[in-house]
């Protein structure tokens, strides 16, 4: 029987927390790959890329997928003053992660690529909240100070849903209404497998090789488009049962074509050289045709499967997607700090691998631990401010039947 979805959505907060624990183990193994990132071990190679490979396409549209979602729920729940309560859980752990999170990422990137970069971390930190053009590579590949580095994706939720809001004041309210049955006549059925899918190809084939990927919000159209999409898909299926259905019924199918699409585009990736720009036309085209395919066929194959667990609850899920967000802010300063320490240990890079994944976990889920217990942290790492002795949630007091708040209220 395809699980009802009129409830709380359970299976999309479990979804959120897996998402975004993937974000560790892809952030440590960037510190292993020869793909550009902000410092590199030394015994960086290729061994990790094809199982990189098989996430990145889509667990960051996923994430945007589930708070268009979340949105629309929120919409639908709270109305006004959305914008304004979003804006303070988003922006003040964006700048609280600017000036203080992200500057040791940049103060070791800086002694990594700088030859001769010896200045003392106070005195850069002095230099960093000056701003500008800190360190430049080559001509238009600088490091700026402020910088969000991971941060990025907050600040683009946080331009999605201003715009969202906005688009929401501006639609009649006789539109409104009729918002669920037009979701599903245009985005319902077979129209859900293909309309976004098509449109994640589109971005990627035509936008990619003009914009790339920058994360700097004002240049950025090619994230734009393809998270965009995920965002406003998310948003306008919130309710459309028909459009979840559909997913639910072509699970099987969805992992089958992430399957074929992941294997052609891997045998692509290992035959062809893109660093020496040797890949033919056709075959580069074929790949980025693939990945936009990829990205939509995953998101429906784990969310359609992850229906099966939508009245599922845990004592450890309100927890969890507490410690969600804090986790995200602090996980990659705390893997640069934990590598650039381990490197004199030289330990095989697979054991330090991993060892580095479970000391991020510990670390930062230690340091949630103190977050949540101290009022005036909870706003820089966006939790909702709490007075000391204040309710919130407990691994031991919660129970799946106790409390149903609005469905995944959380935003990243």
């Amino acid at each position: 029987m395809t699980p009802s979805i009129s409830a709380r959505r359970y299976d999309l907060d479990w979804l959120r927390i897996g998402a975004f624990a993937l974000l560790v183990p892809y952030h440590v193994g960037m510190y292993y790959t020869t793909w550009d990132w902000h410092i590199k071990s030394p015994a960086m190679s290729h061994a990790l890329e094809p199982f990189m490979l098989l996430t990145a396409p889509w667990r960051l549209s996923l994430l945007f997928f589930i708070a268009g979602v979340a949105f629309a729920y929120a919409m639908r729940t709270r109305g006004g003053g959305l914008a304004w309560s979003r804006s303070k859980r988003l922006l003040i752990p964006l700048l609280f992660g600017m000036f203080v999170v992200v500057v040791p990422q940049v103060y070791l990137e800086l002694k990594e690529k700088m030859p001769g970069f010896d200045m003392p971390a106070w005195a850069f930190y002095q230099r960093y909240l000056q701003g500008g053009d800190i360190y430049c590579v080559r001509p238009h590949d600088c490091i700026d100070a402020p910088t969000w580095n991971h941060l990025w994706f907050v600040a683009y939720l946080w331009l999605y849903t201003l715009l969202a809001c906005g688009l929401a004041k501006c639609i009649p309210t006789s539109a409104k209404a009729h918002w669920v049955s037009l979701s599903e006549k245009y985005l319902g059925g077979l129209a859900t497998l293909l309309v976004p899918m098509c449109l994640l190809v589109l971005a990627r084939v035509w936008l990619y090789p003009l914009f790339d990927s920058t994360h700097d919000l004002d240049d950025d159209w090619y994230n734009h488009a393809q998270y965009g999409v995920a965002f406003v898909t998310g948003l306008a299926i919130a309710f459309n049962e028909r459009a979840w259905h559909t997913i639910y019924a072509a699970r099987r199918w969805m992992t089958v074509l992430w399957a074929i699409c992941y294997l052609t585009f891997l045998a692509c990736f290992l035959v062809f050289d893109s660093d020496t720009g040797s890949v033919p036309a056709l075959a580069l085209a074929t790949q980025r045709a693939l990945w936009g395919v990829m990205t939509w066929a995953a998101i429906c194959a784990i969310t359609g499967y992850a229906m099966r667990w939508r009245h599922t609850d845990s004592r450890w899920r309100a927890w969890l997607t507490e410690a969600v967000f804090p986790l995200y802010i602090l996980h990659q300063t705390v893997i640069i700090l934990l590598a650039w320490n381990v490197r004199s240990l030289h330990l095989p890079w697979l054991i330090e691998y991993v060892a580095l994944i479970a000391l991020t976990f510990c670390i930062c889920f230690a340091a949630f631990g103190l977050i949540r217990r101290v009022p005036w942290l909870r706003p820089f790492f966006g939790l909702r401010f709490r007075l000391a002795g204040g309710v919130a949630p407990s691994i031991a007091r919660h129970h799946p039947r106790a409390n149903h708040p609005a469905p995944i209220d959380r935003q990243a």
